[in-house]
């Protein structure tokens, strides 16, 4: 039986292949011991009890990245946290310890090092954080979701996704899609989404854009996140709007095309379920969304548009032709589905259980 200690956090971005990862070891290995190690302010606070994990949490400590007075105590805040884990790690037994970056995995990196534990990392975007650079100097089984990565020792592994998405066929599932949300069963399908929280301006510009978009024949499927779904005041007939939903596999399934951000999960999903899109990355951060995209836009999968530019005339000019010539759409999805992963799960628990055996 196999102890293991995940460990991440955060945000969606680091919890959903997390839990992908601990979904999978559940269900292929029930005798074994799964921890997830968190802090409280995360999302992992409420998800992963949810999920029926133990979840063991420590202080949030950012890395400093400027001179002052918490980077003074930050060594000493530091040292005392990879002691605790350590803690953990001799008092639990733990055999391995998973990482997918955030701010625990860090020290828990450094303290699986101090015991002699085997360590396994993920790395979703393809401009690797601070934690699973550091975790990359200290083990060889690095896998990452993007081709040309930059981290030590990585390995393509694809993007640990959620069970309903790894397994979706798309045609079968597509009537009882058209069902759930009401779509004519007979136009082809935009997907527009902007994450959980939504995308103003691509919300904006899509309601805005929204009769040009109608008028191709194609239906609208906008999902706006809660905060956005003001933005479209008066949806016209096909024109379907939703706040926010809970069945993401059944919006995967009917889309033609998608235009989205740019997120590791999503470009993952997408790719994998050989879906063509248009990628307006996340215009603050490091630029990582526009490196998540580069690989699909790189192959002809995708089309990448700079958030100031997606715009309503940028959408009469270059989306509606696009949505207009089917087969560029079908060569897309084609290309999508051959860069695509849907095994990830499988082949990041391969790289764990490798860490394991040659420890």
């Amino acid at each position: 039986m196999t102890t293991y200690l995940l460990c991440g956090g955060g945000t969606a971005g680091h919890v959903n292949p997390l839990l992908a990862i601990a979904d999978r070891l559940r269900s292929t290995e029930p005798d074994s011991t799964i921890i997830v190690l968190g802090t409280a302010e995360g999302l992992e606070a409420r998800l992963v009890p949810e999920r029926g994990y133990e979840l063991v949490t420590v202080p949030k400590l950012p890395f400093p990245r400027r001179p002052n007075r918490a980077a003074l105590s930050f060594p000493g805040k530091l040292s005392g946290l990879v002691r605790s884990i350590g803690d953990v790690i001799a008092s639990r037994g733990v055999d391995v310890v998973v990482g997918v970056g955030g701010y625990v995995s860090a020290p828990a990196y450094v303290a699986a090092r101090r015991a002699g534990v085997p360590i396994a990392l993920h790395e979703a975007n393809a401009r690797p954080g601070m934690a699973n650079r550091l975790g990359a100097m200290l083990t060889k089984q690095v896998g990452v979701a993007f081709e040309g990565t930059p981290l030590r020792h990585s390995r393509v592994v694809g993007m640990p996704l959620r069970d309903e998405i790894e397994k979706l066929d798309r045609r079968s599932a597509r009537a009882q899609a058209v069902d759930f949300f009401g779509l004519d069963p007979h136009r082809h399908t935009l997907l527009v989404t902007g994450g959980s929280l939504g995308a103003r301006v691509i919300n904006e510009t899509v309601a805005e854009s929204a009769a040009i978009i109608l008028g191709t024949g194609w239906q609208i499927l906008h999902i706006t996140g809660e905060r956005d779904v003001d933005a479209v005041t008066e949806p016209l007939p096909h024109h379907h709007v939703v706040a926010y939903c809970d069945r993401m596999d059944l919006a995967l399934a009917v889309a033609d095309l998608a235009v989205s951000r740019a997120g590791a999960a999503t470009v993952s999903e997408l790719t994998g379920l050989g879906i063509p899109a248009v990628y307006v990355p996340l215009a603050i951060g490091n630029g990582e969304q526009r490196l998540n995209a580069r690989h699909a836009v790189s192959r002809g999968a995708a089309i990448l548009v700079d958030n100031s530019d997606f715009t309503p005339g940028w959408v009469r000019e270059t989306l509606v032709p696009l949505m207009m010539d089917q087969a560029a759409l079908v060569e897309m999805a084609g290309r999508a589905a051959g860069i695509g992963v849907l095994n990830g799960t499988d082949r990041m628990i391969e790289l764990v259980h490798e860490a394991v055996r040659i420890n």
